[in-house]
C-alpha cells in the first residue's frame, strides 16, 4: 500500500467519525510524530558520535596499572 493511498484510507475513515474521535486520531498522529522526531534525533546523536574523534584520546592512553601493581591477588 503507497503512502498517498494510506493517507486517503485514513482522512476518508476520520471524516466518517465524530469529532470528538478524530480529534483523538489528531492527537494520537500528533504523539506518533513527536516520538518518531525524538528517535530520529536519537539516531542522529548517536552517528555523530560515532563518527567523531572527540575521545580519540582514550585510544592513546597509556596503561597506568598493571597487574604487578595490585597488592593482593585473588584467583577466581
Amino acid at each position: 500500500m503507497t503512502h498517498q493511498t494510506i493517507i486517503a484510507q485514513t482522512v476518508a475513515a476520520i471524516k466518517r467519525l465524530p469529532p470528538e474521535k478524530a480529534e483523538e486520531i489528531a492527537e494520537f498522529a500528533a504523539f506518533l510524530q513527536s516520538r518518531f522526531e525524538e528517535q530520529q534525533l536519537a539516531r542522529g546523536i548517536q552517528q555523530l558520535n560515532a563518527e567523531s574523534a572527540a575521545f580519540d584520546f582514550l585510544k592513546s592512553e597509556e596503561e597506568l596499572y598493571s597487574a604487578d601493581d595490585l597488592v593482593e591477588k585473588y584467583d577466581a
